[in-house]
């Protein structure tokens, strides 16, 4: 019994990295979704966006304009890059930044925007997984280090 089950958990562990990939890739997509369209709605109407930033967003220190531009240039490109896989954990710290200004200082004492943060943390700390660039990018195309730290070329042997 013991063995049968300790060789199921070790099925189990051998696809968890796929199964880990596809979650990082749905939350990848998800995420990206809703901040693109926040974007592409904002560059729709936007001298509505303009005026929401000076009269209901007030974003502290920064200007509404200056506001306006950066958060819809955030939310236009940070998404390619998740859907790309491409600098992700960078990509979900700049939406996650977003999401905490707006969750302190443009709507504080909600919690709307909690399970976004959540995600994004989860992008942040696992990175793309392996279905995206930056998989196959480490994988392939970054030079490695010994233990000694002399740098190692890992070369792909043709098949």
């Amino acid at each position: 019994m013991i063995k049968y089950a300790s060789s199921v958990m070790d099925h189990l562990t051998a696809r968890s990295s796929w199964l880990q990939s596809l979650a990082l890739l749905a939350i990848r997509l998800w995420i990206a979704k809703v901040f693109f369209m926040s974007g592409l709605l904002k560059i729709k109407s936007w001298q509505t966006t303009l005026a929401l930033f000076a009269d209901e967003y007030k974003v502290p220190v920064l200007s509404p304009e200056i506001a306006a531009y950066l958060a819809t240039a955030a939310e236009l490109t940070l998404p390619v890059l998740l859907v790309l896989g491409l600098m992700t954990p960078v990509a979900a710290a700049g939406l996650f930044l977003m999401t905490l200004v707006i969750e302190l200082f443009i709507y504080p004492g909600t919690t709307d925007h909690y399970h976004w943060l959540l995600l994004l943390g989860v992008l942040i700390t696992h990175g793309s997984g392996r279905f995206g660039a930056d998989f196959w990018l480490v994988r392939n195309m970054m030079p490695r280090f010994s233990s000694h730290g002399r740098l190692i070329l890992i070369r792909k042997q043709s098949e």
